[in-house]
């Protein structure tokens, strides 16, 4: 009885588990495919840009330093004591200005002397010329004695011999009256080097001081330098591009640039200059802007960032940056689908990139109705034909900003 009854009890504990098993599978069953059922219906939450047409530019950004159009070093070109600098560090220099005056007693005493020699020369030109013509007298005068017979042949011949040297001796003098003339002009140009003008080839009127070399007392040889001299208007902005962006540059292109200095003031540039040759090893080629400095703000030296516009195209297909996202490592964005309620996976080819808006293909959207909305945020948790819900703020801005005059 008692081993029945243990059968029994043992038979109904089976049953009993075999029953709760099967509950907690069913359970489990259905909860798998509600949760299932639910993820279905879940949406991703997303934020929304435009795709839209319009004008798009293809920027550079160079950086690059300022230099003077021109720049020149004042210098003596006689040697001596520097005894006055009339221009200093930053005044500005009129052309044709004396700037610096030398000790120039040693020069004057030349000039002196030069002109003494000069007047000794002129004297022995007159003492020249009376004794020709002395001697022009006393040969016609053997010449008409000779004539009645009174005179012999070689009284005449030695009256001529003195006439002639007479006259070479004049010439002589004459000589050494033009070289005296011309060493007095010598020592005056020298006398002239001792005060020290500045000049230049061009039509500027005025320049400005850059650096000044010496001090008054100071002794300095020829051509030492005693102050630097540029001109700031118009500048030269001085870049340097690579061979991918050296095709799109062209003398007379416009560009514009920022210094630190006045980093809220944009400039106007103009491409001068461009260089035939890449450097051998930077692989970069020189190119030369002319900047109008009118209000004498850009100085040389400063750092300068240029930017040019190297392409326009006036009606493209352009859309957030943010929205491109990439499926199997190629290129494409989410577009918004069924009045905001799906994406559809869409591929796309891209060109300019411009201020966070980037240029498509107008062959891969030319079935879209533009403007058309683009998810820009929440990509990797889309795929094709997803559910996606718009936060209402950013529905909001979106609108907005499309409705907003440009």
């Amino acid at each position: 009885m008692e081993s029945r009854s243990f059968r029994k009890t043992i038979i109904i504990t089976c049953i009993l588990a075999a029953g709760f098993f099967l509950i907690i599978i069913n359970r489990l069953y259905n909860d798998r495919e509600t949760t299932g059922q639910a993820g279905q219906r879940d949406s991703a939450p997303v934020e929304i840009g435009v795709i839209k047409r319009g004008p798009i530019e293809l920027r550079r950004i160079f950086s690059g330093s300022l230099e003077p159009v021109a720049e020149f070093v004042i210098a003596p070109k006689v040697s001596g004591r520097v005894e006055r600098v009339y221009a200093d560090l930053g005044d500005i220099v009129e052309k044709g200005q004396v700037v610096a005056q030398m000790d120039n007693d040693e020069f004057l005493q030349s000039v002196a002397l030069a002109e003494a020699d000069l007047q000794v020369a002129k004297a022995n030109l007159v003492e020249a010329e009376n004794a020709l013509e002395i001697a022009a007298r006393e040969l016609k005068r053997f010449d008409t004695l000779r004539s009645r017979g009174v005179a012999s042949d070689s009284q005449f011949d030695g009256a001529k011999a003195d006439q002639l040297s007479k006259q070479a001796a004049r010439e002589v003098a004459r000589a050494r009256v033009n070289r005296a003339e011309a060493l007095l002009e010598t020592a005056r140009i020298r006398l002239g080097y001792t005060e020290i003008s500045a000049s230049w080839a061009d039509e500027g009127s005025s320049r400005i001081v850059s650096e000044r070399f010496v001090d008054e007392g100071e002794t300095v040889a020829a051509n030492a330098p005693l102050l630097s001299i540029v001109s700031l208007d118009p500048m030269i902005g001085v870049i340097y591009v690579t061979e991918k962006d050296y095709a799109s540059l062209k003398v007379g292109q416009m560009a514009s640039l920022v210094t630190d200095a006045f980093a809220d003031t944009r400039f106007k540039a103009l491409i001068d200059r461009i260089s035939p040759v890449f450097g051998r090893n930077s692989r970069q080629a020189k190119v030369e802007l002319k900047i109008e400095n009118n209000q004498g703000l850009l100085k040389p030296g400063m750092f300068i960032r240029v930017t040019i516009v190297l392409d326009r195209i006036e009606n493209a297909v352009i859309v957030p940056e943010q929205a491109l996202t990439s499926r199997d490592d190629k290129t494409g964005i989410f577009v918004v689908d069924n009045g905001g309620q799906t994406v559809s996976w869409r591929l796309v080819k891209t060109g300019i990139l411009d201020s966070g808006m980037v240029q498509i293909d107008d062959r891969f959207l030319s079935d879209l109705k533009l403007p058309q909305k683009v998810v820009t945020l929440g990509q990797q948790l889309l795929n094709d034909g997803s559910v996606i819900t718009i936060s209402e703020s950013v529905e909001k801005m979106n609108t907005g900003s499309r409705e907003t005059p440009q």
